[in-house]
């Protein structure tokens, strides 16, 4: 290009602005082929997640390639950029989710697939990535397994050769995790010449799974399944406060009208006061006081005593769940509204904007709940406890004691930012549909 041209564009806004607006797509696409978003079939909430980071590091290598060309006279105004940030965004996740359901009903989206197994393992793969795949049925030798019912049952595991040439597929599933390592190897060499794809499913449940890298040597034959704690790492902890920092002043500022009011009318329902603030585990099994708007009488501890002595069926509920998921004799009238909508808990965010929990994170429990909580206080002291979060919305007061201990140590061991913001939005979802509130 000669100089002359070279100054006519670097002059022109216009040709500046259509050369950048060319540039934006073409970086977009250099950052979703690493990403593998053109070749892998992911499920929607993974698909999302990848998506969300080519939008950024898109908009941050413009951003930094035209201050690296013209300096401070930036030629891109800078709400373009977030605009098209958010619009890109939303665009190609919507857009990508409507080709992949169209392409899935004219049937050239999913890859065929023989299931070789039917048990746990099988069903959870079936709930994840059904979606992914035409599932043409499943090798078994017990034919009662649950997944039969619906699917059907090719034949069992002696027959494996004959079935794959009778029913040619494009990608085959162990979902064998019970075998031993010499059944699972003969197993997958056995299938491998008849597929263009063999998929394993390890035995490593339980194992952190959300930041897993792989690494292999060829020479010794070796894999290695690497994952890091997320939340071990002093840039993610930072990361993590400046969000719940961020939005939490935002969400602050735009409910402080409705705390008072709520605050106004719990004092005109029920004796005492409008806050009730009770210890709680914090992080690193610090105790902490949590702000809740009060949902109970002042003698609570006394009515819930004399309600189990009469009602055995409802104390055999509160061993199990810690709650009483029926009519609650505790609960004031305001208590059971405030309570069905989550609005008890609002107060809360002064907690997060004080450090002493988060936007997302586990629940936090109480201190007589310790020798409950076993072996997962170690990992759930981790991180500070939040407003909401993973066990909020898979079944709130529907899922065991256990079962929220589980889903919360998940939670910790799996960490990401995005898994924060993606919980954020489904607990809207669940509080408006008012599933699990008690």
């Amino acid at each position: 290009m000669s100089a002359g041209l070279m100054e006519q564009v670097v002059g022109d806004p216009l040709l500046i602005g259509r050369a950048w607006y060319s540039v934006l797509p073409c970086v977009f696409i250099l950052y979703m082929i690493p990403m593998r978003m053109y070749r892998a079939r992911r499920v929607f909430r993974e698909s999302t997640s990848r998506i969300f980071r080519a939008t950024f590091y898109t908009i941050v290598t413009v951003i930094v390639l035209d201050y690296l060309i013209y300096g401070t006279r930036s030629m891109i105004p800078r709400g373009f950029l977030l605009t098209y940030w958010a619009m890109s965004y939303a665009f190609v996740c919507v857009s990508r989710l409507a080709t992949r359901d169209i392409l899935r009903k004219i049937g050239i989206w999913q890859n065929t697939v023989i299931i070789i197994g039917a048990g746990k393992t099988a069903e959870r793969f079936v709930q994840a990535f059904s979606k992914n795949y035409q599932i043409v049925g499943f090798i078994e030798d017990d034919t009662k397994k649950p997944l039969l019912q619906h699917y059907p049952c090719l034949g069992g595991f002696a027959d494996i050769r004959g079935i794959l040439h009778q029913h040619p597929v494009q990608e085959v599933v162990l979902a064998t995790p019970g075998l031993s390592k010499k059944e699972q190897t003969t197993l997958f060499y056995l299938v491998q010449p008849y597929v263009r794809n063999v998929s394993v499913i390890p035995n490593i449940f339980g194992v952190p799974i959300g930041n897993v890298e792989i690494e292999s040597s060829l020479d010794d034959r070796l894999l290695v399944l690497k994952t890091r704690n997320n939340l071990n790492s002093l840039s993610n902890q930072l990361l993590k406060r400046v969000f719940d920092l961020v939005l939490g002043s935002v969400i602050a500022v735009m409910i402080s009208p409705i705390l008072l009011v709520l605050a106004i009318f719990i004092k005109l329902d029920s004796n005492g006061p409008a806050f009730y603030n009770a210890a709680r585990i914090g992080k690193g099994g610090k105790t902490f006081k949590c702000y809740k708007f009060r949902s109970m009488y002042l003698n609570s501890d006394r009515i819930l005593l004399d309600f189990l002595g009469k009602h055995p069926e409802a104390e055999e509920e509160w061993r199990e769940f810690q709650k009483l998921r029926g009519d609650d004799p505790r609960v004031t009238h305001v208590g059971k509204f405030i309570r069905k909508y989550s609005l008890d808990e609002l107060p809360q965010i002064f907690n997060v904007l004080k450090g002493e929990m988060s936007l997302v994170g586990p629940r936090p429990y109480l201190p007589r709940e310790k020798e409950k909580i076993g072996r997962y206080l170690p990992v759930i002291c981790m991180t500070t406890p939040g407003i909401t979060g993973l066990w909020q919305v898979s079944g709130r007061s529907n899922i065991s004691f256990h079962g929220r201990l589980h889903l919360d140590a998940w939670y910790v061991r799996n960490w990401s930012l995005w898994q924060d913001i993606v919980i954020l939005f489904r607990t809207f979802g669940v509080v408006f549909a008012k599933k699990g509130a008690y």
